[in-house]
């Protein structure tokens, strides 16, 4: 027995009288099951005394910018009975200040503000692997797997002070993700073998999730997925007719056409929450729910709420319902707003960097700002890590081309090895990464978080050998069938790739490579940037022959989202091909194009490998042979993991460096940005 829990045993035996503070413990060992994370009555056992509780002196001001919030009570009405304890990093913090951040535009490059402010009902804590409570206090699955029972905290309050219960996640799966004239079609990792869960609220403070197959995985979606498996149906269920007989009337007389274009309005057609909020989607209906005592933005059990949004920029402040607070007892966040502007060129955001207008930037800073940044940290005030990425950059064809010859080729597994052996991957480490990267095949995986991927696979036709790869172009049939010393189609047609890229996705460095390096093979080449948002429309319309984006999951995202392994391989948001082999598989073969035989045998490996227990010999030898499909394939081609600039003021305390710079745990919600505080 250690010496402080033999102290506090002889306490217990002796009766002596409970502190009437608990001591402000810092840092991760001080105790609890989990780092820095305890249940109140835990840290109050722990330390024999009794939390005090303390309000930010300003929550009352904040609150009256929150529009349909009524008057607080006070922090003891407002806190769950089991707050959530965290122990800061580093110091107890003090209240107040904004914390200023940067994006592109709305929906672009803001996972960053999003991660500061997101919560899930657990997480990943910041060694990335252990999965620790949140929203929820506590979990349980049954043996076999496909029972997940949650347990809240009882008292929980959304940020308008209504009870937050396990009817409000009862409520998101059933009457939203799970309606047709809500969602349009459920994406996968909300779905078992493709068909619903059973989700039910047990009581107040218990919900659980019934699969129809073993998924362990599911505890890691709720751990690092940015949608929010919980929707307020106080507010929500009123513009439901399941819910409400009267929802259509009631909607009408707020001028919408019924109760689903309303809670369109609020909830959007998307579990993405970064759309547009009411109050930049219409300023009218917005007035008109207010003149009615509704809110203009549906409550959130986020640190933050949107309190301001334009083409500009956003603006939120502090939620006075938050449910965690700090070892000295201090509701948190510490930070009281946060303002979020846009913009959207890159040489502009690198300035204001620079100059210090920034707290905290990961997300599309990309490794060539690099120096620049590093040179200016001490007039900037602000500090650069270097942090390795999840994931590589990645590029790929359109397997589902529009163009019918195009298409053909692409097809070619020997032009897609080919067009992999042309590019020099060692050049794009020392010209892009300086060096500090690894040339790198795509897995499927990330491999620094799958141990059970070989050299072999992540090696496999990466060597630059343009040799080689000419003569594999001459077996697909494309020659210089017109002398201008460009290879043409078999038809003897002008073959042109034209490369657009965002550089959220992927460097401008690592394209140029890619593109003299195909020009070299006799491939004639084009690029052009466009903004994130033109590429991801682009794309998911089908439009683009060539494909680019950071791709390769860590294992415990994939064993929650078997989607990353079949078409499209990715969400709206990343590196997606073989659209119309998507469509084939969801419609059963009534629309689309059939795909290939690999295609199908990924399908059950796909699926078995959500079913196995991480870190387990049959979870090992499954993410093996789905690698090795992968690299086989070579649907989307591998060019190097690389490091990137993670940026953050020295005014901000607690602020731990990420062991990665990706999105993949969501960016900082494993560093418990809520204890972050600004310091002069």
């Amino acid at each position: 027995m250690s010496k402080r829990l033999l102290t506090l045993s002889l306490a217990a035996l002796t009766s002596v009288p409970a502190w009437a503070n608990c001591p402000a413990i810092t840092g991760p060992d001080a105790g609890g099951e989990f780092p820095h994370l305890y249940e109140r009555s835990a840290y109050e056992q722990l330390n024999n005394c009794t939390l005090s509780f303390k309000a930010n002196p300003d929550i009352a001001v904040l609150n009256q910018r929150i529009s349909g919030n009524p008057e607080l009570p006070p922090l003891a009405q407002r806190l769950p009975k089991e707050p959530l304890v965290i122990a800061p990093y580093g110091k107890i913090g003090q209240y107040g200040g904004v914390l200023d951040g940067i994006s592109k535009a709305t929906e672009s490059g803001t996972s960053d503000l999003l991660s500061v402010r997101h919560v899930n009902l657990l997480r990943f804590s910041d060694d990335l692997s252990t999965i620790v409570p949140n929203v929820a206090k506590s979990w349980e699955w049954n043996a076999g797997f496909t029972e997940l029972t949650l347990t809240l905290r009882e008292g929980h309050k959304w940020s308008d002070g209504e009870p937050f219960t396990a009817e409000d996640i009862a409520f998101w799966y059933n009457h939203l993700i799970m309606d047709p004239k809500v969602t349009a079609k459920p994406k996968d990792r909300f779905l078992s073998e493709g068909k619903p869960m059973t989700v039910e609220a047990l009581s107040p403070t218990q919900v659980r999730f019934t699969l129809n197959a073993p998924r362990p995985g599911l505890t890691a979606m709720f751990a690092n997925d940015y949608a929010q498996p919980f929707q307020p149906k106080h507010l929500l269920g009123r513009f439901h007719p399941a819910i409400n007989p009267e929802a259509d009337a009631l909607a009408q007389s707020l001028g919408f056409e019924d109760g689903y274009a309303a809670l369109t309005f609020y909830y959007g057609q998307s579990d993405w929450k970064d759309v547009p909020t009411p109050l930049l989607k219409d300023k009218d209906a917005v007035k008109r729910l207010q003149g009615a005592g509704l809110p203009a933005v549906a409550p959130t059990l986020e640190s933050h709420i949107v309190i301001e949004d334009t083409l500009e920029g956003r603006r939120l402040v502090a939620n006075p319902y938050f449910f965690q607070v700090d070892t000295a007892g201090q509701q948190l966040p510490y930070i009281n707003e946060i303002s979020e502007i846009y913009i959207g060129d890159e040489d502009i955001q690198t300035a204001k960097m620079i100059a210090g207008e920034v707290d905290y930037k990961a997300q599309a800073v990309n490794l060539p700002s690099a120096p620049v940044l590093l040179e200016n940290r001490q007039q900037g005030n602000y500090e650069i890590a270097l942090r390795p990425t999840i994931g590589l950059s990645t590029i790929a064809f359109n397997l589902t081309d529009k163009d019918a010859e195009k298409r053909a080729l692409f097809n070619k597994v020997d032009f897609r090895q080919a067009m992999s052996l042309g590019i020099d991957r060692e050049r794009i480490n020392e010209v892009a990464y300086f060096g500090l990267g690894k040339p790198m095949q795509y897995t499927a995986f990330d491999p620094d978080t799958a141990p059970f991927v070989t050299d072999t696979q992540k090696n496999a036709f990466i060597e630059y050998n343009p040799e080689q790869a000419k003569s594999l172009l001459d077996a697909a049939g494309l020659t210089d069938r017109d002398g201008d010393g460009w290879r043409d189609l078999p038809s003897g047609k002008r073959l042109d790739l034209d490369i657009r890229y965002a550089t959220q996705g992927i460097a401008t460095k690592v394209v140029e490579i890619i593109s003299a390096n195909w020009r070299d093979l006799g491939v004639r080449t084009s690029m052009k940037e466009v903004t994130s948002d033109e590429y991801r429309n682009s794309q998911t319309a089908n439009d683009l022959s060539v494909l680019t984006w950071t791709m390769g999951r860590p294992q415990a995202v994939v064993a929650s989202d078997s989607s990353w392994l079949i078409p499209p391989y990715g969400t709206f948001f990343d590196l997606r091909t073989g659209m119309e082999w998507a469509r084939y598989l969801q419609t059963e073969g009534a629309e689309g194009s059939q795909p290939p035989q690999s295609v199908m045998d990924m399908l059950p490996l796909a699926e078995a490998f959500t079913q196995k227990a991480l870190g387990s010999d049959e979870s090992a030898e499954i993410g093996r042979n789905i690698a090795q499909l992968t690299v086989d394939d070579l649907f989307i081609i591998g060019t190097a993991k690389a490091v990137a600039p993670v940026y953050f003021s020295k005014k901000l305390k607690n602020f731990e460096v990420p062991k990665t710079s990706s999105y993949d745990y969501y960016r900082m919600y494993p560093y418990l940005p809520t204890q972050w505080y600004l310091e002069d």
